[in-house]
């Protein structure tokens, strides 16, 4: 197999392993909330602290593959997450899960952006738009896998078996990568800029920790936290602006692509955060459905996606960058806001078509925001970009998480008993901010992606 075509497969593997187990979780969140003898909603905490970790160990991906190689980090970034995989299987309480969760998003923040970099550093870039599909193709099955997985294991058997599932994948990815590819050189780089990384770790930390704290009581203090982290945040950019080689590199954003796809693409995201946590819990909680009902009917969102993927290319040739991320932005919204007339006498086909909709829309848009945003970065500024880009991704997830189980519990009268009309109005409102991210790809020149059309990015 030729170079090209065997390191996104290879890298692949990594990210179907962290595909699985995030989609996974999802369906079994209230199944793990009554054996863990918490309430459902409190299960957030371990998808939160888990993207909360990611988020702030993210930007240190860059400099340490840069430092000790891509190669070298990878491998041992997965077999952090393998490890702490096998501690989420083994926890007891929700106090022992999270800390768990915790290790193992510093173990993804390592592997995602360092796989990608490892792909653009290995294939030439007259043949990464292949290798960016190929990579992409096989990272779908996670997501087809996850929800059925999730239901089915957890229907026979036990939750703790959607963690030990990371086991062989972890094991393999380590095995072909060591094997399959080439080490890559490290980078040259001055110093760890170790300012930088307290501020933007502290700073997203405190904004995601106080989105967080609102899910469980509503009241101004909670928004402390977030006020002193976006002060933080506003010092980095400030501290980045005058050091020569700050962990993550502002400049990226007078890129208009890459500013548009980031901004854009981050407000989009929160609903792709939202959606995956909030329709298991409302066909569990409320529908009364079984995790593997459940997981059967979420599941056809990925089918979407998977579909949408060979139509994507000819979608780009036809219409043009701007105006499929500006309309396919409120096409995709408008389905999530359709999950709001979801009712215990809706149809179970009813409920499979707007949710495959949801995910043929949403793929749409991840490929073509993903495509577009390294269109203008140069070589010696993607590790940057693509920690950047990452770390863009998770705080948006997050957030989605966050905002989601803090409306679920606002909309519910701050009870603990969540109610369809909760579900309903949280889930208007998440529609709204998804469709406030077409404003950002309203100000891309007509003529942006130029060039690109039939370039295929990888989706989250």
């Amino acid at each position: 197999m030729q170079l090209h075509k065997a390191v996104p497969l290879i890298v692949a593997s990594s990210l179907i392993m962290q595909q699985i187990d995030s989609t996974a979780i999802a369906t079994a969140l209230p199944s793990m909330a009554q054996d863990l003898g918490v309430p459902a909603l409190s299960l957030h905490s371990a998808i939160t602290t888990y993207l909360l970790s990611l988020s702030v160990f993210l930007p240190l991906s860059g400099w340490v593959a840069d430092r000790f190689g891509a190669r070298r980090v990878f491998c041992a970034a997965i077999a952090v997450f393998t490890l702490a995989s096998l501690a989420c299987a083994a926890s007891v309480s929700l106090t022992m899960l999270v800390l768990a969760r915790f290790i193992q998003g510093a173990g993804a923040a390592m592997m995602l952006p360092t796989a990608r970099l490892i792909l653009v550093r290995s294939v030439p870039r007259s043949d990464l738009v292949s290798a960016m599909v190929l990579m992409s193709m096989p990272a779908v099955a996670g997501p087809v896998i996850g929800p059925l997985f999730g239901g089915f294991i957890t229907h026979i058997s036990s939750w703790h078996w959607i963690f030990w599932i990371n086991l062989p994948f972890g094991v393999l990815a380590i095995i072909l990568t060591l094997l399959l590819i080439g080490p890559i050189p490290p980078e040259a780089r001055t110093s760890f800029d170790f300012v930088g990384f307290v501020l933007l770790g502290v700073g997203v930390g405190a904004v995601i920790f106080s989105l967080d704290s609102l899910a469980r009581e509503i009241s101004a203090r909670q928004l402390l936290p977030a006020s002193a982290g976006l002060v933080c945040l506003a010092l980095y950019v400030r501290h980045a602006r005058r050091r020569p080689d700050p962990i993550l590199d502002i400049d990226l954003f007078r890129y208009p692509t890459f500013r548009s796809s980031l901004l854009g693409g981050s407000l989009f995201r929160i609903g792709f955060g939202a959606v995956p946590f909030m329709l298991p819990l409302l066909m569990q909680e409320i529908f009364g459905y079984t995790p593997l009902e459940s997981g059967a009917i979420t599941f056809v969102s990925a089918i979407g996606a998977f579909g949408m993927r060979a139509m994507t290319r000819n979608v780009l040739r036809r219409f043009g960058f701007r105006s499929v991320l500006l309309w396919n932005a409120l096409l995709a919204s408008f389905c999530t806001g359709l999950f709001a007339t979801f009712a215990n006498d809706t149809a179970p086909l009813a409920m499979m078509l707007v949710i495959f909709l949801g995910g043929v829309f949403r793929a749409l848009q991840f490929t073509s925001i993903n495509t577009l945003a390294f269109a203008e970065v140069p070589d010696a500024k993607m590790s940057h970009a693509t920690s950047l880009s990452q770390m863009a991704q998770r705080i948006s997830q997050g957030t989605g998480v966050a905002a989601a189980a803090a409306l679920l519990h606002f909309n519910s009268g701050g009870a603990g008993q969540l109610t369809a009309t909760a579900f309903a109005t949280s889930f208007v409102i998440i529609a709204l901010v998804s469709a406030a991210s077409c404003i950002s790809f309203f100000f891309l020149p007509k003529t942006a992606g130029d060039g690109l059309a039939g370039r295929e990015g990888e989706a989250d």
